[in-house]
């Protein structure tokens, strides 16, 4: 674990960026959930995001009728649409929870680096 740098981790998955890579790759956030790991660029992650939450809205739709069950697998797409996983309602959601903070907590870096460029502390 000396080798990372944590973003945000949850029961599901952990989100990291390595501290030793390619300046081409300091940029990209690694994934890491369900014996899968995604080493993902900025607009990747954003792209995977907007791929769960189409998920979980088909999910919802799905669910409304009382017929199914909570354990049905869903399939969620990778930014690489080669990829898809077949995901669980708890699984959406950890996924779901890990990619939406690791996203959050980016940008409050950013926003803070900017701010500390800005007043010189």
């Amino acid at each position: 674990m000396e080798d990372i740098n944590t973003i945000y981790h949850n029961d599901f998955g952990i989100a990291f960026q390595w501290k030793r890579c390619a300046a081409k790759d300091f940029n990209k956030v690694q994934l890491v959930f369900k014996n899968t790991g995604l080493f993902l660029n900025q607009e990747e992650l954003l792209l995977f995001f907007k791929n769960i939450k189409q998920a979980l809205n088909r999910m919802h739709l799905y669910n409304d009728c009382p017929e199914n069950k909570t354990y049905e697998l869903f399939l969620l797409e990778a930014p690489n649409p080669q990829i898809s996983f077949a995901m669980c309602y708890h699984e959406l959601h950890g996924i779901h929870d890990l990619v939406k903070r690791t996203i959050f907590q980016l940008g409050l870096d950013t926003l803070l680096a900017k701010q500390k460029v800005r007043y010189n502390y």
